[in-house]
């Protein structure tokens, strides 16, 4: 996409919040997203707002990534409780949403100390119980980009479906063949049966969409932000998030906090073999992108070398679980 122009955005912020057009002081690019544009809009009386816009119509995309910024509405319109941008305008190609305190942890994690960064593993896990006590009507992307339904199997095998023909789509050769994946899966997927209630689900919750406030020592949680890939779905998946190549006992701080918070975190025989589904969805999503966004070669390596070994240990305890 181009640049913003001041001419584009007036047009937005008077659809969006009309009179804001003339009052703006000035307005730049953050970095840091992967699909989405974004950018910080400064008003003369101090006050800020963050405007979100998609790539140009045509720009290769997977197919979950259809209206992400519908997600991201539903994300922030339907979370309670939770430290989350507020929705000022939502338009069919654009987003306007105030702005959290804070930096992401991401750059702040090396100045952390221990007991600190315990705190806030333990502050997250309340959050993310909150966000999964949040429930809706139907299974699946709230976007339609891939469909939605009333079970959570056909909701998910749906998305899984999706990013595989998304590989063949794009050419991706995998590590193991898309028709292996389905027939693992298959037999992995009466499991699902058991999610009977759509959970709220970010499913993007990395240190870089986390913000803290505060000073070293002292830091809160400011705000939880991008919920673009948010799905209704099966609490479980968050933790395949939170710990991308690593199991929940990995952190025992936020386990501490989601079971404080509310959360019910019993990780049974049927549990393990859900989450090994999610994490194949996961791999072949981190496996998949890289071909319509142009990652360098040097990153594509990184990413086969991880995510490719992560998926064949995922589908093998499919294969020996199911």
């Amino acid at each position: 996409m181009s640049a913003l122009t001041a001419s584009r955005l007036a047009a937005i912020l008077e659809e969006g919040m009309p009179g804001a057009a003339r009052a703006v002081a000035g307005y730049e690019a953050l970095g840091g997203g992967t699909y989405n544009f974004l950018y910080r809009v400064r008003l003369d009386d101090g006050g800020r707002v963050i405007l979100k816009l998609p790539p140009d119509a045509g720009t290769p995309r997977l197919t979950y990534e259809g209206e992400l910024l519908v997600n991201e509405a539903e994300f922030y319109r339907s979370v309670v409780g939770v430290p989350v941008p507020e929705v000022v305008h939502l338009a069919l190609d654009w987003v306007l949403m105030t702005e959290c305190p804070g930096e992401p942890w991401s750059g702040l994690a090396n100045g952390l100390g221990d007991a600190e960064h315990e705190r806030l593993r333990r502050e997250l896990g309340s959050y993310v119980a909150q966000l999964h006590a949040v429930t809706g009507t139907r299974f699946g992307y709230p976007s339609g980009a891939v469909p939605t339904a009333d079970t959570w199997r056909e909701a998910f095998m749906a998305m899984l479906e999706a990013v595989l023909a998304d590989a063949e789509r794009f050419g991706v050769k995998l590590p193991v063949s898309g028709e292996r994946v389905r027939e693992l899966v298959r037999g992995a997927v009466p499991a699902l049966d058991e999610v009977t209630v759509p959970a709220l689900v970010h499913f993007d919750l990395w240190q870089g969409n986390i913000l803290l406030t505060g000073e070293a020592g002292e830091r809160r949680i400011g705000g939880v932000i991008d919920g673009e890939r948010m799905f209704w779905g099966d609490p479980l998946a968050e933790f395949v998030s939170l710990n991308l190549f690593g199991e929940p006992e990995d952190d025992p701080a936020l386990l501490a906090g989601y079971r404080a918070g509310g959360g019910a975190a019993d990780f049974d025989r049927s549990a393990r073999l859900r989450m090994a589904l999610y994490r194949c969805y996961l791999y072949l999503i981190l496996l998949v992108e890289g071909v319509p966004r142009g990652y360098p070669p040097a990153r594509t390596a990184v990413t086969r070398r991880t995510a490719g070994t992560a998926l064949i240990l995922a589908l093998g305890l499919i294969s020996t679980t199911a």
